[in-house]
């Protein structure tokens, strides 16, 4: 039998056919002649997923995701609607009893369907972002056995693709409430179905008499943040032809450790409901008296609290039960008088938004927990703090903003409007968005009710670049218009009793808690009055956005640069024709052109040139000779312009900016431009670029000024502090060593220290590093870590092309930690070069424990192979995992590389592969995805980094990790 509340996933056993090869009607197909394998025209179906998705993985059509394969599939625009009109077919087993009763799920289905169980039909309408659930009670067979066809059919308006592409097709889709980046953008080729198909989960529900149905939770805070309450308001509706007698609970939990809770709050309330009546009913408020808050990733830490409401029947027991975990957290913002930018504040706090442009992890929409966890720790490992769901994409996914709510990534989301599709572009597209309001609004207010309970979720923004048509923008207004708890007033209200009884409970409202913004580039952003001025997206020069006319106002929703990925992936996703380099075309005012192949061109290559502005990046280096020359170059140039982008604005902090969102932090296809991490899930040096800038307290270099400058963004002062600046030569020599010591940093300033002597000094050396470290004064622990390689003003990097073949000296000590599938490595990398006068006072790295409770910051902990748990002493996630990997490698493995050269250890980076050593050409050998606490490294003489590795290894796979580098071309290999 059904158990009450419980939740059924159907997310295997789908077959799939089109509907034009299917002589059946749904009546058919779910009594007497159901499909019963995946015979001929029917196939194994990927549900949640697309049309494609399931054509792709049954191997119909080629891989849209390689070479040029997606110009080979059908395109609906010549197929027509019907050739990617699909039914989709399963069974499920449910046996319910006494006055209990089921709901058929679809949480999202894109664009219109007709549903059919056991010969019953049902229709679902249109719009692509709205939930439906048919309660299918009556129709059960009454042996349990439940066969479920769904007809789903693809947009209205697919739209066709001009020939020279452009910014969503003929921007036909616009008509539709639908995702807009499918007819093709500047970063992504058309997806041939449009996104057709049941693309979100499939579940089953049981319940008793009475269901729950969209509970709102909302906190409010008096006496600085001492006093919270709680208010929640839930829907209630009764199935039974009866009054019913309930007793309605709510409670309220929090984990201490593992799998022990401590119980906050239970309240218990009596409720009448009237028979088929639905009701709203509002909880006596919570008191909390200095609960944990929930922080922005690098403000403290992610603490939620598990708040669950359930409701008994009389005479009939539990009916139902909902959970949720909650995050008390307020979110403020307004429009900053000194910068015109807009500024957030999180529990009071400030917080400069260092964030990512967002479009969605997959563009097949074969989206899963799993890669929402990896999508959104590796934006953590980055140390952003914002990700902005962009309105041509989706409204993300509850998996989604789970993981952003447990490590703390602010969201911005956008509802469905763009300007390319709405109102601007070649040829001029709709102006008054979707032909149907209605249904917009509806997708809309179901989409807040869906999300509005993540404490992530920092607010809502009407569209990408445009307005929405007036009548939307105001009922969205008037909608999402915030409680007077929320208001920039509300610091005047000392008590939920001093608030005027005229006023709702905030739970009562729709949202109510978080702001409502009409367009992306408006009231705060870019220069706030819908002027074309986001961007630029191209190649920079280092220097320029430490420059005061490289922008001009105070928040930049979208800034971007390149994003070529490893050479690895360009094998892996190209076929050879591909793996060709561009051509360096010289032109007559001395820049240079770059001209890619035509598979990269069609995967959207952006050039690392802009002739008559930048001079080719790369070939700073030395003209590339093969793909292996070409990535590695490519890597050192997206390391040194996403630092640059983000220390140029970190360096302007409250003076001139309030935030930066850079675009875009990822694809969700194999595209070549503007990406920290592929689509394959492996980071580019880009990554690590950005994290090494974005760090909560961190020391950079002004290419500009080149003063040193340190950024603060917590809200504490750091005292009893210094700076090592350390200038090292091509030869290892130290020419220039200098501690600025006796420094006090104030909280949430960037202190300009010095300027750097070197390289105005004499004879300065063309190419240089320069390694900065704060530290503690009193252990030498460092809090930031900066290299930089320079060359000299007009000169360029080619004195580093005959540094690759120094043999510099390292040491490499590994220790594994093994759970299972899920390894723990940890990686001491030293440099044995022999250290000359001055010494380096910090060369140990060892780093300083953060404060916030984040667990990417691995380099700060000690390995703890102990499985004992010590409920006295609180730890870190990442401590914790360390004490569940009960079984530890046999002992330390030492690797060492000999050389005779002194100098610096270059660019190093690891990688994590299956342990056979020689693969085919173009065999991709990586275990994908990892995590790493650094990478993309360098060691001055002397120094030694550790560095902290996790991945899951598939079945039968032995995993070997390998360290790489400027000068270390064939690797070390380290087999685990």
């Amino acid at each position: 039998m059904a158990e009450i509340g419980q939740k059924t996933l159907l997310d295997s056993g789908w077959l799939a056919a089109r509907s034009t090869d299917v002589q059946l009607t749904g009546t058919q197909l779910t009594t007497t002649y159901p499909p019963t394998s995946p015979t001929s025209p029917w196939m194994e179906a990927v549900v949640p997923g697309t049309v494609l998705a399931t054509l792709v993985e049954n191997k119909v059509v080629g891989d849209p995701f390689y070479g040029l394969e997606n110009e080979t599939i059908l395109d609906i625009a010549d197929s027509g609607r019907e050739y990617y009109t699909f039914w989709f077919f399963t069974k499920f087993q449910c046996k319910l009893s006494g006055a209990q009763h089921l709901d058929l799920n679809f949480r999202a289905i894109n664009y219109s369907a007709e549903v059919y169980l056991n010969g019953h039909k049902r229709v679902l309408p249109k719009g692509m972002f709205r939930r439906h659930s048919l309660e299918v009670t009556d129709i059960l067979n009454p042996d349990g056995s439940n066969l479920l066809a769904v007809l789903v059919h693809p947009p209205d308006h697919p739209g066709s693709i001009p020939p020279v592409g452009g910014q969503g097709g003929d921007h036909e889709i616009g008509k539709d409430v639908a995702t807009q980046y499918v007819e093709g953008w500047d970063w992504i080729a058309p997806v041939r179905d449009r996104n057709t198909g049941i693309w979100d989960e499939v579940s089953i529900s049981v319940t008793g008499p009475v269901k729950i149905i969209d509970p709102h939770l909302v906190s409010s805070f008096f006496d600085r943040y001492t006093r919270v309450y709680l208010h929640a308001t839930t829907e209630l509706e009764n199935r039974s032809s009866w009054v019913a007698e309930c007793s309605l609970n709510i409670q309220v939990t929090t984990e201490l450790e593992g799998s022990v809770s401590l119980m906050e709050h239970l309240k218990t309330q009596h409720v009448s409901i009237p028979p088929r009546a639905r009701i709203q009913y509002t909880f006596p408020q919570l008191f909390f008296y200095k609960p944990n808050l929930w922080w922005p990733n690098g403000m403290g830490k992610q603490s939620l609290y598990n708040v669950s409401i359930t409701v008994d029947v009389k005479g009939h027991g539990e009916s139902d039960s909902w959970g949720q975990l909650f995050g008390f957290r307020k979110i403020e913002s307004h429009i900053d008088s000194a910068t015109g930018g807009r500024l957030f504040k999180v529990n009071g706090q400030p917080i400069f938004i260092r964030g990512g442009n967002w479009i969605l992890s997959d563009c097949l929409l074969r989206l899963s927990k799993e890669r929402y966890k990896t999508d959104i720790k590796f934006h953590a490992d980055m140390n952003l703090n914002m990700i902005r769901c962009w309105g041509g994409g989706l409204a993300e996914r509850p998996e989604f903003y789970h993981y952003c709510d447990v490590y703390g990534l602010l969201v911005w989301q956008e509802f469905w409007i763009t300007g390319d599709v709405d109102g601007r572009g070649v040829p001029v597209s709709n102006p008054n968005g979707p032909l149907d309001h209605d249904l917009f609004m509806l997708c809309a207010k179901d989409t807040v009710k869906l999300l509005r309970n993540h404490p992530s979720l920092a607010l809502w923004v009407g569209g990408n670049e445009q307005v929405p048509p007036a009548d939307i923008n105001t009922a969205l207004k008037n909608d999402l218009k915030l409680h007077p708890f929320f208001e920039s007033q509300s610091e005047n209200i000392t008590s939920v009793e001093g608030l005027s009884t005229a006023y709702k409970d905030p739970s009562q409202y729709l949202d109510g808690t978080r702001v409502y913004i009409q367009g992306s580039m408006w009231d705060g952003f870019a220069n706030g009055k819908g002027g074309f001025t986001d961007g630029p997206y191209e190649i920079q020069n280092p220097e320029d956005p430490f420059k005061d006319n490289f922008y001009k106002y105070g928040f930049n929703p979208e800034v971007g640069s390149v994003g070529i990925p490893v050479a690895a992936t360009i094998r892996a996703t190209m076929p050879r024709e591909g793996w060709q380099i561009p051509l360096f075309k010289k032109l007559p005012n001395g820049y240079t052109e770059e001209v890619p192949n035509p598979i990269w061109q069609y995967h959207k290559y952006l050039p690392y040139s802009k002739p008559g502005k930048v001079h080719d990046q790369i070939e700073l280096y030395g003209t590339p000779e093969d793909l292996d020359d070409f990535c590695l170059k490519a890597q050192l140039v997206n390391y040194i312009q996403y630092r640059a982008l983000l220390e140029g604005w970190t360096s302007r902090m409250w003076s001139k900016y309030t935030g930066v969102l850079i675009w875009k932090t990822q694809n969700p296809w194999t595209g070549l431009r503007g990406q920290f991490y592929d689509h394959l899930l492996d980071q580019t040096a880009g990554f690590f670029g950005c994290r090494c800038a974005a760090e909560p307290i961190h020391v950079q270099l002004n290419l500009a000024t080149y003063f040193i400058e340190v950024v603060n963004t917590t809200a504490e002062e750091l005292s009893n502090v210094a700076i090592e600046a350390s200038v090292w030569d091509l030869e290892g020599a130290c020419p220039y060593y200098k501690v600025f010591d006796k420094l006090s940093l104030p909280p949430k300033k960037v202190v300009s220290i010095s300027e750097m002597k070197y390289p105005k000094s004499k004879n300065p050396k063309p190419v240089f590093f320069l390694l900065l470290k704060l530290y503690h004064v009193s252990n030498y622990s460092i809090v930031s870590r900066n290299f930089y390689w320079l060359h000299v003003s007009g000169g360029d990097y080619k004195l580093l092309e005959p540094y690759r073949n120094k043999r510099i000296p390292l040491k490499i000590t590994s220790k594994t930690f093994i759970k299972g599938s899920s390894y723990e490595v940890e990686m001491k990398v030293l440099n044995k070069s022999k250290k000359p006068d001055p010494k380096t006072l910090t060369y140990k790295n060892n780093f300083a424990v953060r404060n916030d409770d984040s667990d990417f910051d691995m380099t700060s902990l000690k390995p703890i192979p102990d499985t004992r748990t010590d409920l006295k002493q609180p730890t870190g996630l990442f401590q914790r995992l360390y004490r569940q990997f009960s079984r530890e490698s046999d002992g330390l493995r030492v690797a060492e590389i000999n050389g005779s050269d002194g100098g610096v250890a270059f660019f190093l980076n690891f990688s994590v592969h299956g342990a056979k050593l020689e693969h085919e050409e173009g065999e991709d050998s990586r275990i994908l995805p990892v995590h790493y606490s650094d990478n993309y490294f360098s060691l001055v003489p002397g120094e030694e980094m550790s560095i902290k590795i996790s991945f899951k290894v598939p079945p039968g796979v032995s995993p070997r990790v390998t360290l790489r580098g400027w000068n270390y071309h064939h690797g070390v290999h380290t087999v685990l």
